[in-house]
């Protein structure tokens, strides 16, 4: 069973990209046959109460078990919106907060590559509205460590899903 990176704790909140809608293929820009530039996301209707927010991007359908695509996490509440193309390589993001490693090996964002001919895989990405200004998360921050982190911190939560194959 693959393993799910989101906590579905208190309202949920809308997440959006303005380059494909919940549940449509992910445009190439946005992958490994691409530019693999990280899309815009959006959000709105997030609680009230929260302090921050963490993002984790996650395909269900790899092969070898859930695979890790992209970290953000300690995004300042005031934080609306992901701008496209978000420097790879770098934990430090100013204004953003700070990314986590995926699972291709580097800080940032790893865009959709499933294998050839394997069908279509989908790419979810959880927003958590936190009840905490910042996660403490010990280095290299992996997706399990910032959603154990999260874990007793979540006030909010927003998924948006997106497909992508291989021929």
């Amino acid at each position: 069973m693959p393993k799910e990176y989101v906590l579905r704790e208190g309202p949920q909140f809308t997440l959006i990209s303005p380059s494909f809608k919940d549940g449509d293929v992910i445009p190439r820009r946005h992958t490994c046959d691409g530019d693999d530039v990280s899309p815009r996301l959006e959000w709105e209707g997030q609680p009230p109460n929260a302090r921050s927010f963490a993002l984790i991007m996650y395909d269900p359908d790899a092969p070898m078990g859930t695979f890790i695509h992209w970290v953000i996490y300690n995004i300042p509440a005031s934080v609306r919106s992901i701008p496209e193309g978000v420097q790879k390589e770098v934990e430090s993001l100013p204004g953003l907060g700070s990314q986590g490693i995926n699972d291709f090996g580097y800080l940032g964002y790893g865009g959709p590559c499933p294998p050839r001919g394997h069908g279509p895989h989908r790419y979810y990405f959880a927003l958590h509205a936190l009840s905490v200004d910042s996660l403490s998360v010990r280095r290299p921050a992996t997706a399990a460590r910032v959603l154990e982190a999260m874990r007793g911190k979540v006030v909010g939560y927003a998924v948006l899903m997106g497909r992508y194959q291989r021929s």
